[in-house]
């Protein structure tokens, strides 16, 4: 059973676009809880690109694992960039993307549900953007996965065309 019949395509394309060009990906995800990853893996052969993933839901863990220094706080696109970098580091991945947010229900950390910053590198590239998704807790993480897979996606395009 696919558990993502209508955003399967984007973990589907990242792979494509990986083995085009032999790189591998990995994943550090906090309000997302896994779903990059799972999104990633459902796609037969994706231990050919993909190296791993971090759920770092714990402030200790963004820390430890990942290597976060909190200078602008949990939900912050400078987190989310640092733990993608983590991810690449930990997992000695080519490209990464990372989430940090508030999925839901209600507003935590003086930011309101929805808000979610992403991350995504590649080995000549990096960009960072906060997010406001709508709708509930399950909305919201399934967005902001897409919306990773896809800022990771338009990266290693702009890539391709140089």
């Amino acid at each position: 059973m696919n558990r993502f019949p209508d955003n399967n395509a984007e973990g589907a394309r990242i792979g494509q676009m990986l083995l085009a060009r032999g790189w591998t990906m990995a994943s550090a995800e906090s309000c997302t809880g896994g779903t990059i990853a799972s999104m990633v893996t459902a796609v037969a052969g994706s231990s050919a690109y993909f190296r791993g993933g971090v759920v770092s839901y714990a402030v200790e863990v963004k820390q430890q694992v990942l290597g976060v220094e909190l200078h602008d706080g949990v939900v912050s696109e400078d987190t989310a960039r640092q733990m993608a970098e983590g991810a690449a580091r930990v997992c000695a991945a080519d490209c990464a993307v990372a989430t940090t947010g508030v999925a839901g229900p209600g507003p935590s950390d003086g930011k309101r549900q929805g808000t979610v910053c992403i991350a995504a590198l590649t080995p000549h590239a990096s960009e960072q953007r906060t997010f406001v998704f709508d709708g509930d807790r399950e909305s919201v993480i399934l967005q902001a996965a897409v919306a990773a897979l896809r800022m990771l996606g338009g990266l290693i395009g702009r890539e391709t065309e140089k």
